[in-house]
């Protein structure tokens, strides 16, 4: 009998040090899970029209030094209401004047060279037209237009806070036929683009960027 006692009482021990064992592997996993979901808390968002801003870093030589610069305007139409942020923007539409073009430059020269010779080597470039779309999963590309052609730019979502997010891409001019107006800018800008390796050149590729303030209520 008292063998018995012994070895009930080492099963019960035994079945505790289990449950605390697995208790502590699932809470293991469940930490090591990344979220893909936006954290927004509950609540009706909306895109705050005039907070919204929209920069770019273009590449110049072999070596593929940045410049950067912004659109010192946008417009935002067609804007909603959503229980997320991403849901207020779906379907946002925005153009930008392309003559709200900045790029800090202290010569005062760079502007007006890529207004006349990437944009003007353009169709229909007074205005970049786009608008915003959500996927099924939370996944956020835009399309826009430019050049007379749509193409879409898929896009990385970083939320910064409850009402702050941010958007990155990059935007491969070949997909919307402006190749033309690359080769016209580097041959205005031959010799700034001109590397140490004696080799002027323009890359096709902008990174995009986009900051967005939401209201919450």
């Amino acid at each position: 009998m008292k063998n018995l006692k012994l070895i009930a009482l080492s099963i019960i021990m035994i079945s505790a040090i289990s449950c605390k064992d697995s208790k502590k592997s699932t809470e293991e996993t469940t930490t090591d899970v990344e979220t893909t979901t936006p954290q927004t808390t509950e609540g009706t968002y909306s895109v705050i029209n005039d907070s919204t801003k929209v920069s770019f870093v273009a590449y110049k030589t072999t070596d593929k030094v940045a410049v950067g610069g912004t659109f010192k305007e946008i417009t935002l139409t067609n804007t909603g209401e959503g229980k997320t942020a991403l849901e207020a923007l779906n379907g946002t539409k925005f153009n930008i004047p392309v003559s709200s073009l900045f790029t800090n430059d202290v010569t005062g020269t760079r502007d007006p060279k890529i207004l006349k010779f990437f944009f003007g080597a353009m169709k229909n470039t007074t205005l970049i037209d786009g608008e915003f779309k959500v996927a099924a999963d939370n996944t956020c590309s835009i399309d826009v237009t430019l050049n007379g052609k749509t193409a879409n730019i898929p896009l990385k979502y970083t939320e910064n806070s409850d009402t702050n997010a941010s958007f990155d891409g990059v935007m491969n001019l070949e997909n919307w036929d402006a190749l033309a107006a690359v080769a016209s800018i580097n041959k205005a800008c031959e010799a700034l683009h001109t590397g140490k390796d004696g080799v002027s050149k323009t890359w096709s590729e902008v990174a995009v960027h986009a900051d967005v303030l939401f209201n919450k209520k």
